[in-house]
């Protein structure tokens, strides 16, 4: 078998991922982190395939629609990395509860439009002291943000809780990168490098890459607890 870490200079064979989403920028995210030979990977979405994914969603197909989005995501890299672990679990995120399949993870990240699974997320993280990476698309624009608990500004101080981050404009392309700035902040973490703390968002509009300082809301509740 190829020796990964030989090839790509870094070995994460020991470490385990969670992603939540099974989209467009999930399955960037998932390629990235099972190609990179991650130990274990776990993804979780409750949504089935639809037409309207086809364009962005590149784990499925026209035979799929209709079945479960994370069963398929699971086949699509338990065969294309065999040497990793891959488990998926249908399920909505709606409380913090629902996490209990994550306290053993290493890292989490947030592929999903929706603001109160990124709320739930990011307390489950912060009570478990796991880091978080989140991301967002609209059309040619997106960001992406690594939350280390109790070391940077929360998601909310980071712009990433706001309703106008959420929209429906799906750009295969965009989330390609973000996806894969997401995979590659995961990386990073799970490496101990440390430029991954520096409390920066990544902002991708069209061509034009951006990272901007975030610092804590003086009022914020959860970066001053």
């Amino acid at each position: 078998m190829v020796n990964k870490a030989e090839i790509q200079g870094y070995d994460i064979s020991d470490k385990s991922a969670v992603v939540i989403g099974c989209g467009g920028l999930g399955v960037n995210i998932c390629t990235h982190l099972a190609g990179a030979g991650i130990g274990k990977l776990t993804v979780c979405d409750f949504d089935v395939v639809e037409e309207k994914n086809l364009n962005r969603q590149f784990f499925y197909d026209r035979s799929m629609l209709g079945k479960s989005k994370c069963a398929q995501a699971g086949a699509f890299l338990s065969n294309y990395a065999t040497e990793i672990s891959v488990n998926y679990i249908n399920k909505k995120i709606t409380a913090v509860v629902d996490f209990e399949f994550a306290k053993e993870t290493d890292i989490v990240i947030l592929a999903v439009d929706n603001i109160d699974a990124r709320e739930i997320t990011q307390e489950f993280c912060y009570k478990n002291n796991i880091p978080l990476v989140n991301g967002g698309v609209n059309g040619f624009f997106g960001i992406a943000y690594l939350y280390v608990p109790n070391k940077t500004p929360c998601l909310a101080c980071a712009g990433m809780l706001n309703e106008c981050d959420c929209k429906t404009y799906n750009s295969s392309a965009t989330a390609g990168i973000i996806g894969s700035i997401q995979a590659q902040l995961a990386i990073n973490r799970l490496l101990d490098n440390e430029y991954t703390n520096g409390c920066e968002l990544i902002v991708v509009d069209n061509l034009n890459i951006s990272r901007l300082k975030i610092k804590s809301g003086r009022d914020c509740p959860l970066c001053n607890k």
